[in-house]
């Protein structure tokens, strides 16, 4: 199995909140449409996935509510923090999404952006809210492998 170092891929930007909020399923990689100060921000390794989804009308995928923040001295071109950023995919892919949010409690999440081939490409999933109780057993079941890490550790006497 190839891993991100072997494809070139570098991790800008990472949702770790998805994987505990959501079940994840089917996932997919779809390039990002950016302005150039987007681009720059994204190279500083600066924004944030945690409040973003992906919406889907008029046939074309967008990424709504990723925040990128304004560059410090960025000219009076500078972009909109939380603008709707267009996803480029296959139309095939865009149909199946548009599929899976007509399902009950689906949602289309961002879980990571990172570069590939110089390009920015973001990874998506599509995804079912947790429950408390689901979001409980996922601490626990957490909980129990880091205890587990700790005795083999302990055991090697280190």
């Amino acid at each position: 199995m190839a891993t991100a170092k072997d494809q070139g891929e570098q991790l800008i930007l990472d949702n770790r909140r998805a994987r505990f909020d959501y079940d994840l399923g089917q996932r997919y990689e779809a390039g990002l449409v950016l302005v150039g100060s987007e681009v720059k921000v994204l190279r500083k390794g600066s924004g944030d996935l945690t409040d973003g989804w992906v919406d889907v009308r008029d046939g074309q995928a967008w990424l709504k509510g990723a925040f990128l923040p304004r560059l410090e001295h960025a000219a009076w071109s500078g972009h909109v923090e939380t603008r709707d950023r267009k996803l480029l995919l296959h139309d095939r892919e865009i149909a199946e999404l548009h599929k899976a949010l007509g399902q009950d409690r689906a949602t289309v999440v961002p879980l990571r952006v990172y570069w590939k081939g110089g390009r920015a490409k973001v990874e998506l999933a599509i995804a079912k809210g947790k429950n408390a109780a689901d979001k409980r057993q996922s601490i626990k079941r957490r909980l129990g492998e880091r205890e587990a890490r700790a005795a083999i550790l302990r055991g090697r006497g280190g």
